[in-house]
């Protein structure tokens, strides 16, 4: 019988919602939507689309190792960019942490996020084996 194991890493964000930063599940580990909190203040960061989107990749990354993962374990990464006009900055920063053989993708316009966020990201990968 497979069991869900939850996962928390004090080096990403506490969850703001009834929800885990990442479940693991027949070795898959899913991770919960990120927004651009910085993992030690917990405040949302400042700045344009592309210093968001780094503090998100960045925190998916804790999270990732936290679950005995990493990027290029990453199968399927979906976006939600408030403005579908950074889609061209956002890439400019995507691509820095996904240079070969990319996952694969879904980027979605949507009307808002939470504390104003201009982009989130999930993710879904598979755990490294033992």
């Amino acid at each position: 019988m497979h069991k869900k194991e939850v996962i928390r890493t004090s080096k990403a964000p506490v969850p703001k919602g009834p929800y885990s930063q990442a479940i693991i599940y027949n070795g898959l580990v899913y991770v919960s939507g990120q927004i651009a909190l910085d993992p030690v203040t917990d405040e949302m960061v400042l700045g344009g689309i592309e210093e968001e989107s780094k503090i998100i990749f960045e925190n998916i990354r804790a999270i990732l190792k936290e679950a005995n993962s990493g990027f290029s374990n990453i199968l399927k990464v979906t976006c939600y960019l408030v403005d579908i006009g950074d889609f061209k900055k956002f890439n400019t920063v995507y691509k820095d942490y996904f240079m070969n053989d990319p996952p694969a993708r879904t980027t979605v316009q949507v009307s808002g996020l939470p504390l104003n966020a201009k982009v989130e990201v999930d993710v879904i990968a598979f755990i490294n084996s033992s």
